[in-house]
C-alpha cells in the first residue's frame, strides 16, 4: 500500500506568492486526507497532482485564519466539480478540528447561501484550559453552535480528552487509527497522530509446498490470518506459514505550538515515520517564536529526538523565508540555515531532517520485516 504526504502550502501567517498558507495531503491508495486548509489550497490543489475531489477527511489543527480560511471555498469548489446524479452515493466528507469549528461552517455555509452536494460531518475536540494564555481560551457561548444544521451538515461528535491515554480517538478502521493530542499555541491547537496497523508478514510458500497446497483461495485466508483445514484433516494456523509481520508506518503532523502538553504527544509519535513539525522562525529568534506561541528548528529537533522519529519535517515558516529555488545570486540562503539549527540540535542522532517546500511530496515506504 502506498503513502505519500504532499505539501500543498508551507508559509505561516498568510498566503505568498513564493508560499502557500498551511495545508499539506496525506495520501494513501488513493485515498486523500488534507491536513489544515489555508486560504488559497483550493488553488494549491489545482496545482498538484492531487483530486480536491479524493479527500475524504479534514483536519484542522486550530481556529487560526491561516489554517482555515481556506476550508469553505474548497468545499465548494468540490462540490461544484462533483456529480448532480441522485443515483450516485457521495461519501460524506468527516472534518476534525477544535470546538467552534462547526459553527464556524455553518455560519459560513449558511451565510453565503452554499448548498454542497455532498454531505458532511463536524467532529469537534475539547480542548483543556492549559492548552493556551487565559486570553487565547474561547469561549463557550463564542463557540458553540446555534441555529439548524447546514441542508447537507450530518450530525457530528464532540470528542473529550481520553484521561487515561491523555489524548483523542478520532477513529480507526481496518488500516489505521488516529489520536490527537493537546499543544500549547495562542489558541488551542492539536497534533494528529496516523498509526497504520501491522501488515501480515510474508507466506512461507515452500512449507505450504511441502504441505501440499498450491497457490488460491486458501493462501489468502491464511494471509488474513484465517486458519484452514486441508482434504487430509491437518490444521494449518496462520502463525505457522506466516513471517513476522510487518509493523505499520506511523506519520505524526503538529500543529502550531511552542511546545507539547502531557506526555501523550512523546508516546503516541514514538517511533514516527515522519513527524511534521513547525519551524517558523530560526533559534536565533526563539525568545520572539515563543512569545507568539511558535517554534525554532532546534525546538522541533527537540521533540523529534525526544520521541525517536526517523525523519523530521520542517514547515510554517516565517514569509521571510524564501525557498531556495527562488534565491538569487548573492541572496542569503536564510532557509536553509533552518535545516542547519535543526540538524546541530540532532548530531549524534539518525534523525533525517527535511526543509518542506510547497508541492514537495515524500513517500512514506514501507516498513523492513527486519
Amino acid at each position: 500500500m502506498t503513502m505519500d504526504i504532499t505539501f500543498l502550502g508551507t508559509g505561516s501567517a498568510y498566503p505568498s506568492p513564493h508560499r502557500g498558507a498551511s495545508a499539506l495531503v496525506l495520501r494513501s491508495d488513493g485515498d486523500c486526507w488534507l491536513f489544515d486548509c489555508g486560504e488559497g489550497t483550493q488553488t494549491q490543489l489545482m496545482k498538484s497532482q492531487l483530486r480536491a475531489g479524493r479527500i475524504t477527511k479534514v483536519f484542522i489543527s486550530h481556529l487560526h485564519g491561516d489554517h482555515l480560511f481556506g476550508l469553505p471555498g474548497l468545499l465548494c469548489t468540490v462540490s461544484l466539480n462533483s456529480s448532480a446524479d441522485p443515483q450516485q452515493n457521495l461519501k460524506c466528507v468527516d472534518i476534525y478540528g477544535p470546538r467552534g469549528l462547526r459553527h464556524f461552517l455553518r455560519v459560513t455555509l449558511g451565510l453565503t447561501g452554499s448548498q454542497l452536494l455532498f454531505p458532511y460531518a463536524v467532529h469537534e475536540l475539547e480542548p483543556t484550559p492549559d492548552q493556551c494564555p487565559q486570553e487565547g481560551l474561547l469561549s463557550i457561548e463564542l463557540t458553540t453552535e446555534r441555529g439548524p444544521l447546514h441542508p447537507q451538515e450530518q450530525p457530528g461528535r464532540t470528542i473529550c480528552l481520553d484521561a487515561e491515554s491523555d489524548s483523542y480517538l478520532l477513529f480507526e478502521d481496518k488500516k489505521f487509527v488516529v489520536k490527537a493530542f493537546r499543544l500549547f499555541h495562542r489558541i488551542p491547537s492539536f497534533g494528529f497522530c496516523i498509526q497504520e496497523y501491522d501488515r501480515p508478514g510474508r507466506l512461507k510458500t515452500e512449507l505450504l509446498k511441502e504441505l501440499g497446497m498450491k497457490p488460491g483461495p486458501l493462501f489468502g485466508r491464511l494471509k488474513a490470518g484465517e486458519t484452514v483445514t486441508l482434504e487430509n484433516g491437518r490444521v494449518v494456523l496462520p502463525s505457522e506459514v506466516l513471517e513476522k509481520a510487518i509493523s505499520g508506518r506511523k506519520v505524526c503532523i503538529l500543529g502550531d505550538c511552542s511546545s507539547v502538553l502531557g506526555e501523550a504527544a512523546l508516546r503516541l509519535c514514538h517511533g514516527a515515520d515522519v513527524l511534521v513539525h513547525e519551524a517558523t522562525l530560526g533559534n536565533e529568534h526563539q525568545e520572539k517564536a515563543v512569545e507568539h506561541g511558535h517554534s525554532t528548528p532546534g525546538m522541533a529537533a527537540a521533540v523529534a529526538r525526544a520521541c525517536c522519529a526517523q525523519r523530521l519535517v520542517l514547515y510554517h515558516f516565517s514569509q521571510r523565508y524564501k525557498p531556495s529555488s527562488l534565491l538569487k545570486d548573492g541572496d542569503e540562503n536564510e532557509v536553509l540555515g533552518l535545516k542547519r539549527d535543526a540538524e546541530e540540535a540532532l548530531q549524534g542522532g539518525d534523525v533525517e531532517v527535511t526543509l518542506a517546500e510547497d508541492f514537495m511530496t515524500l513517500t512514506v515506504p514501507l516498513r523492513s520485516t527486519t
